[in-house]
């Protein structure tokens, strides 16, 4: 994995880059970013970047033998540990490093939920068991086959427990050139003790231009639905790549329809929309919720005079000026949490006609007879 495969975060790379070139390495590092946001193939293409035999001011060669190994992440002094669903508690991540790379090579970008299909995972939770940990620490300990580094990425060190204590001291204190390198998408879920003995490296959300941008380039969609599916992705690639699989709708118009129908109060007009939106399949509910909450907060940003925080595709910016004009605060607000409840009950399998029949009511609640559905807490002026 090269950086130059990486979609977006250039600050990022051109920081790793520098630690490389100026011998700034620090033995354990901390990639902290969101879902989607590419941390494990930056740390990939770090860990390449660094074994490289030829590097390059901007990246790593990409043809020696060094990176050949690399880009089939069968490298001998490349390691890699993560969450998996043991069945014996001798289990340890090299059982499923077929699966791993699999999957990894895949998809770059894949998330807990690919990582959990791929496996034949049961009913058992995700860990990173202390029979993991002592293998890490035997692997480490071991002097380097061909590399200057020998490398271990760790994703998600989130799921290990109180076991992760065993690897304080190698963390610490490790062989000399061990680059120990962990990728995480929740701070508060990562043991302090190692936290505290690790270089933090922040990873931002992708820009939604970046992310259209790689839909448009390398998967050759357009670019409207590349815009919109990028806006619905808050900045996750992994989300993106899968609304894609799901069937394309025009979430804007439907939405917009949705809010006159239920203002105008066209009961058989509401009826029939229920009727479209119970098609659609959960996930392609969930995601038109989604939209739009979305939009819902850059009407509210507007509302409240932040619009140089709103960034939106033009007729998604059109329509959230228009609607800003013509609802107040206390509306958007109970829209909002009416929208949210419904993508939280999706989620757990409530039956759509009921759902969204009950959402449109409340929604003509608001909107036409200017009243909040009971347990709203605003106000209206």
């Amino acid at each position: 994995m090269q950086f130059s495969e990486i979609t977006g975060q250039k600050e990022v790379k051109e920081h790793l880059i520098q630690t490389v070139l100026e011998n700034r390495i620090s033995h354990a590092q901390l990639f902290l970013g969101p879902e989607g946001s590419g941390s494990l193939a930056l740390a990939l293409a770090y860990a390449q970047y660094v074994s490289c035999l030829d590097r390059q001011l901007k990246d790593s060669c990409g043809i020696c033998s060094s990176c050949r190994k690399y880009r089939r992440l069968i490298h001998p002094d490349l390691h890699f540990s993560y969450p998996f669903f043991a069945k014996q508690k001798e289990d340890t991540a090299i059982k499923f490093i077929a699966e791993w790379r699999e999957a990894f090579l895949n998809n770059p970008y894949l998330n807990l939920n690919e990582w959990r299909n791929q496996l034949d995972a049961d009913n058992k939770q995700a860990n990173i068991n202390i029979a993991e940990c002592h293998q890490i620490i035997q692997k480490l300990s071991l002097k380097p086959f061909e590399a200057e580094y020998k490398v271990l990425i760790m994703w998600l060190p989130e799921y290990l427990d109180k076991e992760g204590n065993t690897l304080l001291k190698i963390i610490e204190e490790p062989p000399k050139k061990t680059l120990f390198l962990l990728v995480a998408q929740n701070q508060d879920q990562i043991l302090k003790t190692i936290i505290s003995r690790t270089q933090l490296v922040k990873i931002p959300r992708l820009k939604d231009e970046d992310v259209s941008g790689f839909l448009i380039e390398k998967k050759g969609i357009s670019e409207r639905k590349a815009c919109s599916i990028a806006y619905i992705s808050e900045g996750n690639l992994t989300t993106s790549l899968s609304l894609m699989q799901e069937v394309e709708n025009d979430n804007l118009q439907m939405f917009r329809e949705w809010l006159q129908i239920t203002y105008a109060d066209l009961v058989l007009k509401i009826t029939y929309f229920i009727e479209r939106l119970a098609k659609l399949g959960r996930e392609n509910q969930k995601n038109f919720l989604r939209y739009g909450i979305n939009l819902i907060r850059e009407s509210l940003l507007i509302l409240s005079g932040a619009t140089q925080l709103v960034h939106l595709p033009q007729l998604e910016l059109e329509f959230t000026t228009k609607f800003s004009g013509f609802i107040n605060l206390a509306k958007a607000e109970a829209i909002i949490m009416e929208l949210e409840k419904a993508h939280y009950h999706i989620e757990r399998n409530a039956n759509p006609k009921i759902l969204f029949l009950d959402v449109s009511l409340q929604l003509v609640t608001i909107l036409k007879f200017n009243t909040l559905p009971l347990g709203t807490q605003y106000i209206y002026n």
